[in-house]
Parts: C-alpha cells; sequence; structure tokens
C-alpha cells in the first residue's frame, strides 16, 4: 500500500529532499561543531576528525536522494 510521500511528483520530491539536505546539514554542522570542542591532541588528531566528518555527512544523504529519484518506482537498469 502506497504512502503519501509515494505519491509525490518528481519536484515535490526533489524540493522535500532539498530541504532534508539544508536541515541535515545545518544539524551535521552544529554537532561536528560542538564535538570539535572536546579534540584532545594534535595537528593529527584534528585532520582525522575533519577528513571523517568532511567525508561521513554524505552517508545518511544517499537513501534521500535515491528515494527523490526513484519516481513512480521505475526499475533500476542492470
Amino acid at each position: 500500500m502506497p504512502g503519501p510521500l509515494d505519491r509525490l511528483s518528481l519536484p515535490q520530491r526533489r524540493a522535500l529532499t532539498c530541504l532534508g539536505i539544508l536541515v541535515w546539514l545545518g544539524f551535521y554542522v552544529c554537532v561536528v561543531a560542538a564535538l570539535a570542542g572536546f579534540l584532545h591532541g594534535g595537528q593529527i588528531t584534528a585532520l582525522i576528525f575533519y577528513a571523517l566528518a568532511g567525508t561521513l555527512w554524505g552517508v545518511p544523504i544517499i537513501p534521500l536522494i535515491s528515494w527523490s529519484e526513484n519516481y513512480k518506482g521505475k526499475k533500476k537498469s542492470k
């Protein structure tokens, strides 16, 4: 049974995805900035922390983008 979010048009899905990404990034930046205050160590520790933080922000966004582009349940080509 399709839910209410499954009946959105492609532009509506993309707009909702853009809003979701902006909200997520705002939250993520606040969390990373707060955690950075607890860093103890030198430049290598900071480099590793910020390298991970700069990479991991996109992991939760992948399913959201996948949902936004899966308009009307189109099949993925093999």
